[in-house]
């Protein structure tokens, strides 16, 4: 019960907190322990290098786990456990646990390292059988504390390395074996496997035999070789798996691994396999040769298989100019500093409106899969720009939106923008115009005597529109409103032209709905500048809102805290020139793609 209350404490207080060691975060597996023998004699124990840094763990008497989880909270994430190799005898719990769980972090997949029984009579009634016992458990916490981990259940996967990849592939094979009393209805199957220079065999002749040895004895029936050969144990419900190793393995030959996979190839299940010239045995996650190279693969086999989502980057669309020679893109990998793509030249030059122009190039990715785009095509016409792509490289024949022509008092159509109401799978477009005689009572001389305030339509396929109706009226002049999703309803960032008394800051308002309506502007989020074309994303759960302070002849940022706004704009970089743009998170495939333009 200690135990249980001391595992509760330190995931509360979190599992990060440099007060605690991750070991210290591991927790028992077991609440009794099945097939027990008490042994007072048995002692766990370091392996030890002449250095006296430890490479493995012996005689494990209490099975834990020892988690690793991802920050993210936005989402349920997919999680492995970990079993260490070391044929049967000992684990290599720092190079193919913890640093392979850190790894799994990096590309936002939960990782439990399970520190396993170790096959012994010493200790258990039946020592075939104790792994896999602490790997059936394993999964099954993981199901049952999913919701308290942020796991989905449905994406529980294993890792084995040599004899922790015979645990791993027995695990994959024997998840309906009763091997201990599982009261609870929780599946023991992983969802996906991963074999890494796996012992898989019982079998003279191709099997570790250190590792058949340790977990069956010297002298073994034939019928429990063969039970415990995995490759002859997989069937139709096998779990996908990806396999890796290297051609000169003298420890455990790679037959192993090609065996395993001609029986997912017979039984059609999804299986991938990487054989590498060179490598030998226990290579981990590699620092020389060809196999090095394996984890990437790894990793973009589970983006394949939908178990992780692909890495993502930022796109920022802008102009130069005065937008005459069409749409740029600069990409970020951590939303502060920008690099041109294409050496800064044009992806796309505009070809509609009046004067041909493509200003605040807005894109948006629809629930169509398609990248919806839409600009300002002249200082004086009473439409804007609309095309789409799939890969913001080959773009469907541009159209001029005519949103304004039914007001004969319009004088313009600036900065549009486009979001996507997800529930109702629809898309809203709104702009900045003045109307000629709307809104005296806050009408100027100033600047050129424009009154601005924020309309809208909607359309759900790009065909057909809504009538144009007023979407913003804050009771001053208006521009650049930029909507996006937030926690509770929408968000929109907006400029305050106001000449005199001079404003030309950003504000905020908020709605439930997207189309309003929305509250009054807050008072101004950026400082002693003139700042105008807002648009904001989310990195790690905070608003990061780009602006272009535009006397200054540069782009500035505002970051989301916990105390209000703060200006982080000496922390992000754009490409001289950059103008009035939009950002979006693309795959990253799509910015490789981008790059060889």
């Amino acid at each position: 019960m200690n135990k249980k209350l001391l595992f509760g404490l330190v995931l509360f207080l979190g599992l990060t907190i440099n007060s605690f060691s991750q070991e210290s975060a591991a927790f028992p597996l077991w609440d009794k322990i099945p097939g027990v023998v008490k042994n007072e004699a048995y002692k766990e124990e370091a392996r030890l290098d002449a250095q006296g840094n430890r490479t493995g763990i012996r005689k494990v008497i209490e099975p834990t786990l020892m988690p690793f989880l991802v920050e993210n909270k936005s989402s349920k994430n997919a999680a492995v456990i970990i079993c260490p190799g070391g044929g049967y005898s000992v684990l290599s719990i720092d190079k193919e646990g913890i640093n392979v769980a850190k790894w799994f972090n990096s590309i936002g997949v939960s990782a439990f390292v399970l520190k396993y029984r170790l096959p012994a009579d010493d200790i258990m009634k039946d020592k075939t059988v104790g792994p896999l016992q602490d790997a059936q458990e394993a999964i099954r916490v993981l199901r049952r504390n999913a919701a308290k981990w942020n796991l989905d259940e449905n994406k529980i996967g294993i890792i084995g390395f040599s004899a922790g990849g015979h645990l791993a592939s027995t695990a994959s094979t024997h998840y309906l074996d009763k091997v201990y009393d599982s009261k609870e209805d929780v599946s023991a199957r992983p969802d996906f496997s991963m074999l890494i220079y796996p012992v898989i065999s019982m079998e003279n002749g191709i099997t570790h035999n250190g590792s058949k040895e340790s977990l069956l004895g010297k002298t073994a029936a034939a019928d429990l070789i063969a039970k415990y050969s995995n490759e002859k144990e997989v069937n139709e419900k096998t779990p996908p798996t990806f396999l890796v190793h290297a051609t000169d393995d003298g420890a455990v030959p790679v037959e192993n691994s090609i065996n395993y996979y001609l029986a997912l190839k017979k039984n059609k299940v999804s299986a991938e396999m990487h054989l590498y010239q060179n490598g030998g045995h226990g290579f981990g996650l590699g620092t020389k040769g060809t196999h090095t190279d394996w984890s990437a693969s790894l990793e973009h086999w589970l983006v394949a298989n939908k178990i992780i989502a692909e890495k993502s980057v930022y796109l920022f669309s802008y102009f130069k100019g005065n937008g005459e020679d069409g749409l740029h893109l600069a990409y970020s990998e951590d939303g502060y500093k920008w690099q041109t793509l294409k050496n800064d030249a044009s992806f796309l030059t505009p070809e509609v409106g009046k004067d041909k122009l493509m200003r605040d190039p807005c894109i948006i990715k629809g629930g169509d899969g398609l990248y919806h785009m839409v600009w300002t095509v002249s200082w004086t016409d009473k439409g804007i720009g609309y095309a789409s792509s799939k890969d913001l490289i080959h773009w469907s024949k541009q159209e001029f939106l005519p949103v304004m022509q039914h007001e004969s008092g319009t004088r313009n159509t600036w900065a549009p923008e486009i979001t996507y109401d997800e529930v109702n799978k629809e898309y809203m477009i709104y702009w900045a115009s003045t109307i000629t005689g709307k809104f005296p009572e806050t009408q100027s001389t100033e600047d050129s005597g424009y009154n601005h305030r924020i309309y809208y339509t909607t359309t759900k396929d790009f065909k057909t529109y809504a009538p144009t109706k007023l979407l913003y009226e804050p009771g001053f002049n208006v521009i650049d409103s930029s909507i996006l999703k937030d926690d509770k309803g929408y968000i929109m960032f907006l400029k305050d032209e106001t000449k005199v008394p001079v404003q030309k800051n950003l504000k905020v308002a908020y709605s439930d709905k997207m189309t309003g309506p929305y509250t009054k502007a807050s008072t101004p989020i950026t400082g002693n500048y003139w700042a105008e074309g807002p648009t904001a994303i989310k990195i790690d759960g905070q608003w990061l809102v780009y602006f272009d302070k535009y006397r200054d002849h540069k782009y500035g940022a505002l970051k989301q805290t916990d105390k209000g706004w703060e200006d982080v704009s000496d922390k992000v970089s754009f490409p001289h020139g950059t103008r009035h743009g939009t950002v979006l998170e693309v795959p990253k495939s799509m910015l490789l793609q981008l790059m060889k333009e």
